[in-house]
């Protein structure tokens, strides 16, 4: 997708890009959804609740975020029938190992009041309380996988996958033979300054999606001067252009706000649209912004 996109917009000619990703089960996800990550209470509602009426269709949350109880409400609220909208959660390090994860799932479902979800991750390569180079993190790693590939042939998870896997988590995972199904994401971070050229070949070797996080940098990147020039060039926001940016590149992306005018940008007519779009020269322009910065977790050290 990403080197189609530029190539006809290097030539001039803006492109839409597709609206869902095709994971290697067949499961559409959503390429634009919105991340609640510190959202929670009437914040992550009205949050969600806002996206939902704004034509957002994945919301992406975690156990250790907290938040079920008001992404339930705002799903009830919304009216939208369940099938409507992609939910993609995840099992956090302190809920790592064989049971204790078929357990966070179940649990999970219960929070969010439906029968299924549509995406769960492992959050972390690591397990909580456990040294970075413990042989024991791969253990409980294998043991979590295999929890959630039964509870996905029981079709209580249509869809699993990682997040912030590395290189080597990555083909652990591809070479156990205990993992019969195959990881279809791995959500890590994904900015002009750390695109992970390197990792997301890889993940496109394997048949993995890619769902990128932390695609404004924290709110840093929007005021970089290149992403302004080119922000003014074309007539967006700069938040558009780092979020077209990570489209382009053939990510999904999942960037946060509780503010209504700013989940408004984030549409799939705003961001995925033919009316406009990033050449190979502003596409170059950005990506000469690497320097491997990394704004949130490093899990470079876990074995």
């Amino acid at each position: 997708m990403a080197a189609a996109a530029m190539a006809s917009q290097g030539a001039g000619r803006p492109l839409a890009l597709p609206r869902t990703i095709t994971l290697r089960n067949g499961v559409e996800l959503p390429a634009v959804g919105l991340g609640t990550f510190k959202a929670g209470g009437d914040e992550a509602r009205g949050a969600v609740l806002a996206a939902l009426r704004a034509g957002i269709r994945h919301i992406d949350t975690a156990t250790i975020y907290k938040n079920e109880a008001p992404i339930r409400e705002a799903l009830a609220a919304s009216g939208l029938p369940r099938g409507q909208v992609f939910l993609t959660s995840k099992v956090s390090p302190y809920e790592q190992g064989g049971g204790r994860a078929r357990a966070a799932v179940e649990a999970l479902l219960a929070r969010l009041g439906t029968d299924y979800v549509d995406l769960v991750l492992v959050h972390w390569p690591g397990v909580a309380r456990t040294p970075p180079d413990s042989a024991a993190n791969a253990q409980q790693r294998a043991a979590t996988w295999r929890d959630l590939q039964q509870l996905y042939r029981e079709g209580r998870v249509r869809a699993i996958g990682v997040s912030n896997y590395e290189e080597r988590h990555v083909a652990e995972l591809m070479a156990d033979p205990g993992a019969e199904v195959k990881p279809m994401v791995n959500q890590f971070e994904v900015h002009p300054r750390r695109p992970r050229r390197e990792l997301r070949q890889l993940c496109k070797q394997e048949g993995i999606a890619v769902v990128a996080y932390a695609s404004l940098g924290c709110g840093d990147l929007l005021t970089a001067p290149p992403v302004q020039a080119v922000a003014a060039a074309v007539g967006r926001s700069p938040a558009q252009v780092l979020l077209r940016w990570a489209l382009q590149e053939g990510c999904a992306v999942i960037p946060k706000s509780v503010r209504p005018e700013r989940l408004a940008e984030w549409t799939e007519p705003q961001l995925l649209g033919a009316d406009w779009g990033l050449s190979g020269e502003q596409m170059a322009a950005l990506g000469a912004m690497e320097d491997g910065h990394k704004y949130c977790w490093d899990p470079s050290g876990i074995l």
